[in-house]
């Protein structure tokens, strides 16, 4: 006759609990995942592959105190000079916080790209672009744009895409890889993601009203209408 005891109930009770929430946990930050990468297939292109489109937007990331924007900001910005240069955008909205704690983020893009030759007229700032939803929100209620390119570092376009899609902005992204080369912070920023997309869940869902202050005229004046 055998010795050995068989698992206790509770035991068993306490196993299936944990698997459960492993697979809870699995879906809540997979889910989402899946559905960004749905919703942005074959819309992640480079810039020479990108459509022509009336406005690009790019979005804000560090930007240092002295006005000068980080490695990948600057990718970005320089991503969006060559949109213009090539004919790919005729407007440029730079979108970001603009607060003084903040570097005049969207000012110091505008004053960049201003100083790469993109004429300043074609230059809008969004200076309540606080994260990815908001910009997104605000590109549409605010500014009017119902289409665009969207310009980043390519590990946060599927979420920008997706986002701006789900709002009504049909929107195609175009991504920065250079900084990859020379970053630490690749990979632990690619990562956030998983958690941006929770986030990017709850605003849509709930429907979030970001700031809607801003100059309703602004794309249209810089496109000359």
């Amino acid at each position: 006759m055998s010795t050995r005891q068989r698992p206790r109930r509770p035991v068993l009770r306490a196993v299936g609990a944990l698997v459960a929430l492993a697979g809870l946990g699995a879906l809540a930050i997979g889910g989402p995942a899946l559905w960004t990468r749905a919703m942005a297939h074959d819309r992640n292109l480079t810039a020479s592959q990108a459509p022509a489109r009336d406005v690009a937007i790019i979005f804000g990331a560090e930007m240092y105190p002295s006005g000068r924007p980080s490695p990948y900001l600057k990718a970005r910005l320089d991503l969006g000079v060559r949109l213009y240069q090539e004919g790919k955008a005729k407007v440029l909205m730079v979108s970001g916080d603009n607060a003084p704690e903040h570097h005049r983020e969207s000012t110091n893009m505008k004053r960049y790209l201003v100083a790469q030759g993109v004429p300043a007229e074609r230059v809008v700032e969004d200076e309540h672009g606080y994260d990815t939803y908001d910009t997104c929100v605000r590109a549409r209620d605010v500014f009017g744009v119902t289409e665009a390119l969207l310009v980043s570092q390519r590990y946060h376009l599927h979420r920008a895409v997706a986002t701006c899609r789900a709002v009504g902005v049909d929107a195609v992204g175009v991504g920065d890889v250079s900084v990859k080369r020379t970053s630490k912070r690749w990979d632990e920023f690619a990562q956030r993601e998983l958690g941006a997309n929770l986030k990017m869940v709850w605003d849509l869902t709930t429907r979030r009203t970001p700031n809607l202050e801003g100059d309703p005229e602004a794309v249209s004046a810089a496109l000359g209408r």
